[in-house]
């Protein structure tokens, strides 16, 4: 088992529902981005995501873009993300953490030098949201074989036809996307989300956790409350933008966890 797959587990056994919190390595700084990963346990979130800072990344929304830019522009890179995760693991070795970013900083590392890095630095899970499945042997395979979880995502648009190619070789869990469109432009509706969700579960074992349009812990709390956890991004990475210092970003953290572990 993964440490995505023990922490479902004891979520499960526990009754409660997944907070996972995602921010962008090297956002505002190396620095700052290290104390609020740090942090983030103790806030209350189970899962980490962090995403890799990239050029072009078309399924985020302008406060996520701007995150990256920022981390590029302090000289952020993919093997100093590894290395920030690697600092991490020090002194915490069972908070999972997803790496989410897009195909080219991978391709350009090397598939088999990325995950061999990727898996001595402590990463748990994967999330690329430009490779399909009818490319699951660039990586997907080969991760799910170095132990690395291959998280893939489901959106409004996947319909039944389409779902079980997209379940296939998908380990961790099933990220659904609770809108069409980019991350921070609409508000998830629980009344819509919810039978999205008992759709895939249907066809799936893997607990289904909601990303895209939860800013507040009422929306996290309402849109667990319909699946198995909840993701929560660009509302976190706003108040990191606006110059909030750590503590007070962890402390949205914290109540954003809150109303999700109260689903």
């Amino acid at each position: 088992m993964t440490r995505i797959d023990k922490k479902f587990a004891a979520l499960k056994a526990e009754g409660k529902k997944a907070f996972v919190a995602y921010i962008m390595a090297g956002d505002p700084d190396l620095e700052t981005s290290a104390r609020i990963m740090a942090g983030m346990p103790g806030a209350g979130v189970d899962i980490i995501e962090m995403g890799l800072p990239f050029t072009d990344p078309m399924a985020d929304g302008p406060t996520i873009q701007l995150a990256g830019q920022r981390a590029l522009d302090n000289g952020m890179t993919l093997v100093k993300t590894l290395a920030l995760i690697a600092e991490f693991r020090k002194t915490d070795t069972t908070t999972p953490i997803v790496l989410m970013g897009y195909y080219n900083p991978i391709y350009s590392h090397g598939v088999d030098r990325f995950l061999k890095d990727a898996s001595a630095a402590g990463v748990d899970g994967l999330i690329v949201v430009d490779l399909p499945p009818e490319e699951d042997e660039e990586l997907c395979l080969p991760a799910q074989d170095a132990g690395i979880n291959f998280i893939r995502l489901a959106t409004p648009t996947t319909d039944d036809k389409r779902l079980p190619k997209v379940l296939q070789n998908t380990s961790g869990f099933v990220y659904y996307v609770s809108v069409t469109g980019i991350t921070g432009s609409q508000a998830a509706q629980a009344t819509e989300v919810g039978p999205e969700v008992a759709r895939i579960k249907a066809a799936t074992d893997l607990p289904v956790i909601v990303g895209f349009g939860i800013t507040t812990p009422e929306a996290a709390q309402t849109i667990a409350g319909v699946a198995d956890g909840c993701v929560v991004g660009s509302a976190i990475v706003k108040e990191i933008g606006e110059g909030k210092s750590a503590d007070e970003v962890l402390a949205r953290v914290a109540a954003l966890a809150s109303g999700a572990h109260s689903a």
